[in-house]
Parts: structure tokens; sequence; C-alpha cells
């Protein structure tokens, strides 16, 4: 592609090289200034996640929860963690039911939300700890304030989420960030960061 004589000429691109070379002073550079032996600085950067981690759970949250569903209670879709808060994911379970189910709360609380978001029916239950359960497509027959009781019926189920079949999403947000519900329900262990080297 030719030039205008008036553009100014084209500036060359510095050799992979030296970016990689400019790159290893930088982080020389932050090892000596944070006193840490290099290794320790490179294992670190290995180790470190290229997208966010699910938030942890406390372990006082695990397996508080009972089934919203009888037996037997087949997940037919897991939770999948979004890379970002706005990233694709699945950020609930889907459990597989029959159409007009009653769906009743995992445990006590207070209506958060019943109603109709988009073009299906949800409910939404705040439970302490910073705990907050949502249960679509849910036709709730409890209103918005009111405190359930654990295993209190809050609503039925209606098709409209799994495509021809009939499915509960059950999902769970701890302190505004969505989990894997299965862990409060004591189907899942949290998880636990081990050391990458023994602890002296």
């Amino acid at each position: 592609m030719s030039r205008s004589p008036d553009s100014p000429p084209a500036r060359p691109r510095p050799p992979a090289r030296l970016c990689r070379g400019a790159l290893a002073v930088l982080l020389l550079a932050l090892v000596v200034l944070s006193g840490v032996a290099p290794g320790v600085v490179l294992e670190q950067a290995a180790a470190a996640p290229v997208s966010s981690a699910a938030p942890a759970v406390p372990s006082s949250l695990t397996g508080r929860w009972t089934w919203p569903l009888p037996a037997p209670h087949d997940v037919v879709r897991g939770y999948v963690q979004p890379a970002e808060a706005w990233s694709p994911g699945h950020r609930g379970v889907d459990i597989a039911a029959a159409d007009g189910a009653v769906v009743v709360a995992p445990e006590a609380g207070v209506v958060h939300f019943t109603g109709t978001v988009v073009d299906r029916p949800v409910v939404s239950i705040e439970h302490r700890g910073g705990v907050l359960s949502s249960f679509e497509p849910v036709a709730g027959v409890v209103k918005q304030g009111e405190a359930v009781a654990r295993g209190q019926p809050i609503g039925v189920l209606v098709t409209g989420h799994c495509g021809v079949s009939v499915c509960l999403h059950l999902g769970a947000r701890v302190d505004g960030r969505y989990v894997n519900p299965l862990l409060l329900l004591g189907e899942l262990r949290p998880a636990v960061l081990l050391p990458t080297r023994p602890v002296p």
C-alpha cells in the first residue's frame, strides 16, 4: 500500500527479543523492590488464574439447605462459573421435575421478589448470612416481604426453562456473587487452596 508524500515515515516495530528483554528487566525490578526471591514471584505468576475464580463459600453455609423439590434430585445441568461477572455461564443448577411440582423454601428467610422477569415467573428469598436463593420458572404463592420457613411451599413449577422437558433452575448468591447451589445443599465440598510447595 502506497503512502501519501505528506504522511510521516512508518515507525519500525521493535524486535520481539527487545520487548521480552524489557519485560524481564521490569520483572527483575519488581523482584528487587519487593525483596522476594525471584522463584517465588515466578511461581505466583504461574499460579495466578487467568479468569476470576468462584467466590469462596464459608464452611458455615455449606450443607445448610434442604432440596426445594422432592426426590429424586436429578441435576440435568450443572453450575458453570462465568469467567467474569458479565461473561456467559450457567449461574445455577437445573433440577428435573414434573410440571406443577410444589417448590419449597430450602431454608427460612424473607421473600425478596416474586413476579415475572422477562418471560418467566421467578421467586427469590433472602436468607441469613447474605445468601439469596432464586427459583424459576416458578409461579409464586408467597408475597414480597413475607417470612417463610424451611420447607414451606413458595410456588408451583411451570414449563419454560428446559425446552420440552420440565426443570427447576435453582440459583444462589452469597454477598451478591453467584455460587454453586450444590455447595449449600451439601452435595459438594468447598474448594481448598493447597500450598504449591512444602510449608516450612
